[in-house]
């Protein structure tokens, strides 16, 4: 995750910039339920509206929560499929915040109803994020369901009346690019103060759904856009959230901005885009599935650390005789084309495995999410180079156990 608006207040007041420290542990990103109420398009877990058998219990999430305090876990993200049809998520939410956790909760919204505002409440989430995916048709079409953006505004506009904070997610493909604007103005109209940027990422039906990620151009132009918002509302010391994921290269962009607009505060905010480190997977940001298995990140459903019912967490986490995660705890890690090559991937850190996985079947491959262009980058362009055709190669089935 890139907090754009945090560099932003950085640049605006460089004294006010606060200190740089590693979290000791990852923010777990917990799909307590697979079953969910929409079809989305993009969708990393193929949820659909059907019950997936066996869930971790009520007892057992408790139990799991408590190894993952003791190891020093400083927040959870509960998801699922939509977390709200698990009948004790206030309970868990509830726990949650009394362990002392920073807990949000990731809904596509559909299903609040003024009968859900006091549970939530009382429940403390820090955050509800709700997902927007373009205006009124644009967003029914990516969830597949007539009337799911107006279900969604009306939920966001409740939970805001209530005194709940709400963050809008945008998932950036070639299809609603254009809308970003409005889906902006509708954030500040509404009073939102976070929005957040996702990238499209390759797992699931997202996979699946590759070729409508946006091209290079589009995606520069988005983060353009964010870049605008985020500097307008830090110059006059505003406190919105304006933030991205699953594109780590957007670090690197922010740099180069710095070099455009301000070149006196490139040193300052390359030692902090440095110690960001870029992509976190494996390292600062974990996932436990609706089964209990571990993933390095949420893209990663296909590739099992171990499970959560069998071994802690803790253990897991710390193991490095996984070939992936050794390699994506690894400074640097051992990337290869492009990635390893570039002149920046000290701040992106390689960007999205996932993605470079997906089209070739090596982890370490260049990401073909990547936006930014060979000479930008220190690339030279070489007609020896293999190079990887972006969105439109199916992979051949590989055994992700013996990827060297």
């Amino acid at each position: 995750m890139f907090r754009v608006s945090q560099f932003m207040h950085t640049i605006a007041d460089p004294a006010s910039a606060p200190p740089l420290r590693k979290p000791r542990a990852p923010v777990v990103i917990w799909n307590l339920i697979r079953r969910c109420n929409l079809c989305c398009k993009h969708c990393y877990s193929i949820s659909a509206d059907t019950d997936f058998p066996g869930e971790l219990s009520t007892e057992q999430v408790f139990d799991v929560m408590d190894n993952l305090a003791a190891f020093g876990v400083p927040g959870l993200i509960l998801s699922g499929g939509e977390p709200l049809l698990r009948p004790d998520i206030f309970d868990i939410g509830r726990r949650a915040r009394d362990m002392g956790f920073y807990v949000g909760l990731s809904t596509n919204g559909t299903l609040i109803e003024r009968r859900h505002l006091e549970p939530i409440r009382d429940a403390g989430f820090h955050y509800l994020g709700i997902s927007i995916d373009g205006i009124a048709g644009t967003h029914d079409e990516f969830r597949q369901m007539e009337g799911a953006f107006d279900a969604s505004l009306a939920a966001t506009r409740m939970c805001m009346d209530s005194g709940i904070k709400v963050g809008l997610r945008f998932t950036l493909t070639r299809d609603n690019a254009h809308e970003l604007p409005q889906l902006l103005q509708l954030a500040d109209d509404e009073g939102v103060d976070k929005f957040y940027l996702s990238h499209l990422n390759y797992a699931g039906r997202g996979n699946r759904n590759r070729t409508d990620d946006a091209v290079h151009n589009i995606t520069r132009e988005a983060m353009d856009t964010i870049f605008t918002a985020a500097w307008e509302d830090a110059k006059k010391g505003g406190s919105k959230e304006f933030v991205t994921g699953n594109n780590d290269a957007d670090g690197v962009y922010l740099l180069f901005w710095v070099r455009e607009h301000m070149p006196e505060l490139e040193p300052l905010v390359r030692q902090r885009l440095e110690f960001w480190g870029g992509n976190s997977s494996g390292v600062n940001v974990a996932n436990i599935d609706n089964l209990g298995n571990v993933h390095p990140d949420t893209f990663w459903w296909d590739y099992n650390l171990g499970n959560v019912l069998e071994r802690p967490f803790s253990e897991i986490w710390q193991d490095r005789s996984d070939p992936l995660m050794d390699g994506l705890k690894a400074q640097p890690r051992p990337l290869e084309g492009r990635c390893g090559d570039c002149d920046y991937k000290q701040i992106c850190g390689g960007n999205t495995r996932v993605r470079a996985y997906q089209l070739t079947g090596n982890f370490w491959a260049e990401d073909p999410g990547c936006y930014l262009r060979n000479e930008e980058i220190g690339v030279r362009a070489d007609e020896e180079r293999i190079r990887v055709t972006p969105y439109r190669r199916d992979r051949a089935t590989v055994d992700v156990k013996n990827v060297s």
